[in-house]
């Protein structure tokens, strides 16, 4: 039954998931996942991670699973789909960076504070881990543009990306852009 449903259409198996057919939900989720991904990969989020903006974009497409009206305004299931997950993420990212979820975006925990205040790390594992960052930045000197080093050294020192773009002149898109081809080429040299 599941090999028939997955040689169905789109069209066929929204129309199958809407009557109930979790099976046919499950494929068009597994189907569409790829346009997720792909579609989260070009936002930022404040505070958060592209596997935020992934779960967010899969909620998206879920919606547009149950919303989805054949044969409305000559519109394919997967340019619809595209277009209510993209809204979404870009609904996520804009709350995101809205003033009154800044305290949340920049809280810190108070265990993390203390610990920091009272000492929680011993002289020797405090040692330890400014030589580990030393031999990161190394490694990042290596792979980097110096505008990204620049920008990924001034994020990890815990600056805003407002704060970034500020301090380099640069435009936010720009910082962020920076952001994203670090964050892909640290990856790869971390694996």
């Amino acid at each position: 039954m599941y090999e028939l449903n997955a040689k169905k259409s789109d069209e066929e198996l929204v129309t199958l998931s809407q009557n109930g057919d979790k099976q046919a939900t499950e494929i068009l989720m597994l189907r569409h996942a790829g346009l997720v991904r792909g579609c989260a990969r070009g936002f930022f989020l404040i505070g958060g991670e592209t596997e935020d903006l992934i779960q967010e974009g899969m909620i998206g497409l879920y919606n547009a699973i149950g919303e989805y009206r054949q044969g409305e305004r000559n519109s394919n299931f997967k340019n619809f789909a595209y277009l209510c997950v993209s809204r979404r993420i870009i609904d996520a990212v804009k709350a995101s960076a809205r003033k009154k979820n800044s305290p949340l975006n920049t809280a810190t925990s108070i265990v993390a504070e203390a610990e920091v205040l009272t000492g929680g790390l011993n002289p020797e594992d405090m040692l330890i881990l400014q030589d580990d960052r030393r031999e990161f930045r190394q490694k990042m000197s290596g792979v980097l543009s110096d505008f990204e080093f620049k920008v990924t050294t001034m994020y990890m020192d815990g600056m805003s990306c407002a704060e970034i773009c500020e301090a380099t002149g640069k435009s936010g898109k720009s910082v962020d852009n920076a952001l994203q081809r670090s964050k892909r080429k640290l990856q790869e040299v971390l694996r």
